[in-house]
């Protein structure tokens, strides 16, 4: 007849399985959290590229390609380089941009380049 008698507030496995409802909850809810995150919405596409601090020394770049990632940091230093002059871009007064490419004929002389 004890054992009718005792009283389930008693047993201290009850608040165990209260607390492992409660932590399920707060795991569910980061995890909606975490698939919200836009960037986890971008790093779903095939190609992408994110920058960081652009312009400044701690600048770092994110390019997605497929399943590759690559992870460039800049170093504070100006970039040089070759290469060609391939056209030129005008703005126009509504804010477009058309871009000219010139003849093979100037496009064939190549010059150095720095960027600014």
């Amino acid at each position: 007849m004890k054992f009718l008698q005792e009283t389930d507030s008693d047993d201290p496995m009850l608040s165990v399985v209260n607390l492992i409802d409660i932590f399920l909850v707060i795991i569910a809810a980061l995890l909606i959290t975490i698939a919200q995150n836009p960037l986890m919405a971008a790093m779903a596409k095939q190609d992408v590229t994110v920058v960081t601090d652009a312009g400044k020394d701690g600048m770092e770049m994110l390019v997605k390609k497929g399943d590759k990632i690559e992870r460039f940091k800049a170093n504070g230093q100006t970039g040089e380089g070759e290469g060609a002059k391939a056209g030129v871009a005008y703005r126009m007064k509504d804010g477009s941009v058309v871009y000219v490419p010139e003849s093979t004929e100037a496009a064939a002389g190549e010059t150095a380049l720095t960027a600014p």
